[in-house]
């Protein structure tokens, strides 16, 4: 935490990035981004309750991923504009840096190694209070150990000391921050708009003071305990967590007086409050998404029992469609971009999805905007509302998910949609001109069978025969890309056995054989798969407890780097670190393994590693929901409704967090824009 304003690393890395791949990654510069000056709380002192005697707060956001990749994520894009707009807070960017260069940042110069930088302003990331990290996948845990090793923090908190940042994680991931505990001092659960306010008074209040320590053996701790207790954040160092003779949890026990059992999620009620990013990031290098995205919803209500997203996001808000069309309009004339995203997790389900759909058609008729949704579901899909997506724009293929291969396997998992509905979605879109659909499962499901898995061949193959069928066509073209389940907290399926890598793997190669023997269809079905290690993976780092903390140093220091890049990641890296550090952990703390965190069955009375951390869900509801789906696997007919259409089936997040489901209608229409 440095006060005096620390010096761009950029004279010492420039002559280097010809060294590099793609250095135009590292640079900075993109239009809308921000820069400002060190200590910007001291010219902001005195203005409109700005200032607490002059103290900055200053954040290093990083997405743990490659530039390319990270620069689109809203997360990070809309937090760095709600923290840049207080004039007293400072907020950069960093991105993890490709192995060519964080070669050459540790080879360094004369002045020592080259530190973890921000693109804005190129100063060190060890300089900055806070450390925000986003986590939107668990494989971007290695990244974080390059990140903060290369910022010069020490890896564990515990031997962190005044001079470092506060090292916090947010994000899906960010749910079970356990098996990284000893590496954070916090973590964020839920929305973070008005959360990383809050944060920011606590720490500027702290400063203010002169950063006392009170009561706690160190003024960091101390800084610490008040966010804590506010209970903005999760501090992990905060609990014990004891072991059982079985290896499970026994405990988990707050230490200090003030900091509460269970930490709840933040959840942002009015999104129209806050229609960010309102000045979007226009990368300098090409990016995995070229668009502007306007988030239209957040939550799901749907009760897919795999989908944690849909669980941890919960109740569903909608932003109104006078909102979402002045956000689609700002974005693409601050951003130049082209293309617009309206993105959720069912973007087809918000209430107003047709009128929203009518009315950017209309208004950008005849210009080169075009207009996307994501993957959408087959229950909501209608051709008036794609061919008003695809009007001004090039006609793309469409993309459903139905999961489940069977029918069976669908109702266990309560993804509602039959194989009859299929068909008559894709029929209706063959025959009104789109060549190409993509369909998305999952292998490794709950109960699921070899022959669950193989029904995605014969689904795929009626797909081509009804599109040849209702279009007389023989281009006609479908992909199936299958994705291995990885059994996620905050779930139903959070107490389920994943399925081991080697049966998921023959699965695919019988369903791939099946798929190619029939000479009819064979060469209009694509296949894309991984196989099933990466998963295995995930899934010890989604479920794991902080003795899966070891684990993941090992692979870092054994070079693992990237591991949600096929071309980086090593299997037998992880297994290898797994047994190695597992064998040196206590002998209190000894007897699990790989398979012990991944593909065994856990039992309703075991404490789960995120059972101190609420998402508003009531595990009671869960594990009913668990049983549900076993029984639907032996034949009964249950399905979970969607309690924006139907009244609560009490899952618990709106009486527990004080929140209420918001949709519409409206009853406004997006009027033509006027000439300026």
């Amino acid at each position: 935490m440095s006060s005096s304003a620390p010096a761009s690393v950029f004279p010492r890395l420039e002559p280097r990035l010809a060294l590099v791949s793609k250095p135009v990654q590292y640079v900075g510069g993109e239009l809308n981004a921000t820069v400002k000056d060190w200590d910007c709380g001291a010219a902001a002192e005195g203005q409109d309750g700005a200032g607490q005697d002059g103290e900055t707060v200053r954040w290093a956001l990083m997405y743990p991923d490659a530039y390319e990749v990270g620069l689109p994520n809203q997360g990070v894009q809309i937090l760095y504009e709600v923290l840049n707009e207080q004039d007293w807070i400072l907020a950069e960017r960093t991105y993890a840096v490709w192995p060519d260069l964080e070669k050459v940042m540790r080879d360094g110069d004369e002045q020592g190694p080259i530190p973890q930088f921000t693109v804005d302003a190129h100063r060190p990331v060890g300089a900055f209070d806070l450390f925000g990290i986003s986590f939107s996948t668990e494989l971007g845990y290695t990244n974080m150990l390059t990140a903060l090793d290369l910022a010069g923090i020490p890896l564990h908190a515990v031997d962190r000391g005044a001079d470092h940042p506060i090292v916090l994680a947010g994000g899906h991931a960010a749910f079970n921050p356990e098996p990284i505990a000893d590496f954070l001092d916090a973590a964020v659960l839920g929305d973070g708009e008005e959360v990383v306010l809050r944060i920011s008074e606590v720490v500027r209040e702290w400063k203010s003071e002169g950063r006392p320590a009170g009561t706690m053996p160190s003024a960091r701790d101390e800084l610490l305990r008040r966010l804590a207790v506010s209970g903005a954040v999760y501090v992990p160092k905060f609990y014990r967590v004891s072991y059982a003779e079985d290896g499970t949890i026994e405990a988990v026990v707050p230490t200090h007086a003030g900091v509460p059992w269970r930490v709840r999620k933040h959840t942002l009620m009015d999104l129209d409050a806050w229609p960010y990013p309102r000045n979007p990031l226009v990368p300098l290098a090409e990016t995995v998404h070229e668009r502007f995205s306007v988030e239209i919803f957040r939550g799901c209500t749907r009760g897919c029992r795999f989908c944690q997203a849909g669980m941890i996001t919960r109740p569903v808000r909608e932003r109104s469609i006078t909102t979402i069309g002045d956000m689609v309009e700002n974005g693409i004339r601050k951003s130049g971009f082209t293309e617009v995203g309206l993105l959720s997790l069912s973007s087809a389900d918000h209430t107003e999805i047709g009128d929203i759909a009518t009315g950017l058609a209309d208004r950008y008729e005849g210009s080169n905007v075009s207009l996307s949704l994501p993957s959408t579901r087959v229950d909501a899909f209608n051709i008036t509302l794609a061919n008003e997506f695809s009007r001004n724009g090039r006609r793309s293929g469409l993309t459903f998910a139905p999961e489940g291969g069977s029918e069976r396997m669908r109702k266990v998992i309560n993804k509602m949609v039959t194989a009859e509905d299929l068909i008559r979605t894709v029929a209706a879109a063959y025959s009104h001109g789109w060549r190409q659909v993509k369909l998305y499962f999952m292998c490794g499901l709950p109960t699921e069978t070899d022959e669950d898995v193989l029904e995605i061949a014969e689904l795929a193959k009626q797909v081509i025969a009804t599109g040849r069928e209702v279009s007389g066509r023989h281009d006609i073209r479908c992909t199936v890309s299958i994705g291995g389940f990885v059994p996620k907290p905050h779930t139903p399926f959070q107490w389920a056995a994943q399925l081991d890598h080697e049966t998921t793997d023959q699965r695919l190669a019988k369903l791939r054989e099946a798929v190619r023997a029939d000479k009819r269809f064979g060469r209009a079905i694509g296949f894309r798969y991984h196989d099933g290690k990466p998963g295995i993976v995930e899934g010890l780092l989604s479920r794991g407890d902080r003795r899966v903390g070891a684990i993941i140093e090992e692979v870092w220091r054994d070079g693992g780097r990237f591991d949600g890049w096929s071309e980086h990641f090593s299997y037998d890296r992880w297994v290898g670190a797994a047994e190695r550090a597992l064998a040196a952990l206590p002998a209190a703390e000894r007897g699990v393994d790989l398979d012990w965190y991944t593909t065994r069955e856990r039992a309703y009375d075991e404490i789960l590693p995120w059972d101190h951390l609420d998402s508003g869900l009531d595990k009671d509801w869960l594990w009913a929901d668990w049983e549900d789906a076993l029984a639907a696997a032996e034949g009964e007919d249950i399905e979970v409704e969607d309690c924006r259409w139907t009244p609560c089936y009490d899952c618990g997040v709106c009486p527990e967090l004080s929140t209420e489901t918001q949709i519409g209608p409206t009853g406004k229409k997006l009027l033509p824009l006027s000439v300026v």
